[in-house]
């Protein structure tokens, strides 16, 4: 199949305060949702000789940034979400994000998540987007 379409991405917040979609209908900007992580999964050193060894990295940690755009009415609900996590900290760093793309059967999964920062604000001429980013403990990706 040679087709992409967001419309069969669905994204899913859950956590401490309530259930969020994200994906396809959630207001989503054209840049749309982003999985990065923050260390390579090998270290490679070579000795004085040419020997090379591999290291397997355990951490599969990194970030989610859900892009959307200034109207969407999911800017409040996470925005609510948020308030109501950091009122506790019992309630922070809960989170799970589950991002699919049904067409290509992908599927990553997001443990341990963090709200990183209230998105930065920009009034223009023209609306733009607020950047939610989240801190991950855990990311696991089944690309289909």
């Amino acid at each position: 199949m040679a087709t992409h379409s967001f419309m069969s991405c669905t994204a899913t917040l859950s956590g401490p305060g309530g259930e969020i979609d994200l994906g396809y209908g959630a207001g989503v900007a054209d840049e749309g949702i982003t999985v990065s992580r923050a260390e390579d999964a090998n270290g490679m050193q070579v000795g004085a000789d040419g020997s090379v060894m591999h290291s397997l990295h355990a951490a599969r940690h990194g970030t989610v940034t859900v892009r959307l755009q200034k109207t969407s009415p999911t800017n409040a609900m996470l925005m609510t979400m948020y308030n109501y996590q950091r009122s506790s900290p019992a309630n922070w760093g809960q989170n799970n994000i589950t991002v699919r793309d049904h067409a290509r059967g992908d599927t990553t999964t997001c443990l341990v998540c963090a709200f990183k920062k209230v998105p930065d604000l920009s009034y223009a001429k023209d609306g733009n987007t607020h950047e939610w980013v989240f801190d991950v403990g855990q990311i696991d990706t089944i690309l289909g």
